[in-house]
């Protein structure tokens, strides 16, 4: 039987290569075997088996020298098909793109998380172009949601793949990116941990882009402690921050009261507010407000369209003239088509308030934490959606209005598994913080983790 060595966190796979109870190479093996025999073969868009084997090697001969890397030596990692990898087409989760040009050098933070001993093991599926937060994906197909017993259910988008990777323990760890929600969506839907950093803490070159002013990464792991340990080291530094704990006793959270819970689900609201009755026994401090910002945004959008549609257009308008078009999810190609309607000034007009939005809520929240459910509703079943193109639309709409609200913002954020609603299929809470307090974040969370988990009940 194959172990599973895709199931457990970085820090319980580490303490086993580090002690040499396990060798790299074997774990790697076992996680290439695990994948390739897992039911749904639409997680991955392709192995990396021989680079894999190849960085296993090297991990494992460094351990036997005493020259281990650190915590993340032999750890295996998968990354969303929109990271460049050394020697092959990166897709991007799009057909149009599998005859590109191969990628002549890893993406920068591919090559820092292999420097930090990590061992490439395939690239996960997404929504085509990452412009969609459900998942769905017509030609590599939509991986099913792995917490889901009664239905296909979407894992959520647009890192599809990596949160059903994790979630299935096929692997500890999966890179995303979030331009609107795509790391903390999958991560709630699927029950797992995603931190989406505030943007420009990493570096994105070898990245294909989505929206450059909005976009993101993060990893989606199992716990917070696993994702501080990654982003110290897509961060390039050769030992983790010192990140502690934060006191519960005092931490200052503010809930939003308008916008995130409309239409919510009851399962959805009681799982949330569950976690913060928790949170407040411990001694956290929690107050209701209201953001105004918020429905500025959304009023804002109606008005003048989005940044992301706006620049996915101009990023793609050459393609959605020509017959690449043809070949494209049908859905992908009616909402990039909208950015064809968005004026310079319309564009320019968004841009000035969000600068202003931005400044209006870092003085209204300063340093508290924010705090709401990291999608409204639970994993809806697939085969509805991919029937109906209006249900798909406001599904999307739906799904991505929490979690955008921090991109547009330039917040961090991360989303805890909070409990179940409907369906017994998980629900995420969304604990955020202002642009560059991710250090702040990582340790309220980390603080906080086992509380809305319920863990310590």
């Amino acid at each position: 039987m194959t172990k599973s060595f895709g199931a457990m966190s970085i820090a319980q796979l580490s303490v086993l290569i580090q002690s040499g109870t396990a060798d790299p190479v074997e774990v790697t093996e076992a996680v290439l075997d695990g994948i390739g025999t897992y039911a749904d073969q639409s997680i991955f868009t392709g192995l990396l088996a021989d680079r894999a084997l190849d960085e296993a090697s090297a991990s494992s001969a460094r351990m036997k020298d005493g020259r281990s890397r650190g915590l993340l030596e032999g750890i295996p990692v998968a990354w969303k098909d929109l990271f460049d990898i050394e020697g092959r087409a990166t897709t991007a989760g799009s057909k149009v793109l599998r005859a590109a040009p191969v990628a002549t050098a890893d993406a920068t933070v591919v090559t820092a998380l292999s420097q930090a001993g990590m061992i490439a093991v395939g690239c996960t599926n997404m929504s085509e172009f990452a412009f969609s937060g459900l998942g769905i994906n017509p030609h590599y197909g939509t991986p099913h949601n792995p917490r889901s017993r009664d239905e296909p259910r979407i894992p959520g988008g647009s890192s599809s793949g990596a949160g059903a990777a994790v979630a299935a323990g096929l692997v500890p760890v999966a890179i995303g990116t979030d331009t609107g929600g795509s790391v903390r969506i999958p991560a709630a839907f699927n029950g797992i941990v995603g931190y989406k950093a505030t943007r420009g803490r990493y570096p994105m070159k070898g990245v294909f882009p989505l929206a450059k002013s909005l976009d993101s990464l993060g990893p989606l792991c199992r716990t917070v402690q696993d994702a501080i340990w990654v982003d110290a080291a897509m961060r390039g530094l050769t030992a983790a921050p010192a990140i502690t704990a934060s006191p519960i006793r005092g931490l200052d959270v503010v809930i939003p009261e308008n916008i995130v819970f409309d239409g919510a689900e009851a399962g959805v609201v009681a799982a949330f507010e569950q976690s913060v009755e928790w949170l407040v026994a411990e001694g956290a401090s929690v107050s209701r407000i209201t953001i105004p910002a918020f429905d500025e945004i959304l009023a804002l959008m109606a008005k003048h369209g989005t940044l992301v549609t706006a620049e996915a257009f101009a990023l793609h308008r050459e393609r959605l003239g020509g017959p690449d078009a043809e070949e494209m999810d049908r859905r992908v190609v009616m909402r990039t088509r909208l950015g064809e309607t968005i004026t310079v000034s319309d564009y320019l007009a968004i841009m000035e308030a969000r600068e202003r939005l931005v400044s209006d809520v870092t003085n209204q929240v300063g340093d508290s934490f924010i705090a709401f459910p990291s999608v409204a509703h639970v994993a809806p079943p697939i085969a509805p959606l991919e029937a109906n193109d209006d249900l798909f639309f406001a599904t999307n709409g739906k799904t991505l209005r929490n979690t955008m609200l921090g991109n547009f913002l330039e917040w961090c954020g991360v989303s805890i598994p909070c409990g179940t609603g409907d369906a017994d299929m998980p629900v995420g809470l969304l604990l955020s913080a202002i642009g560059g307090r991710d250090e702040a974040l990582l340790a309220a969370a980390l603080s906080t983790e086992a509380i809305i988990r319920g863990d310590s009940v």
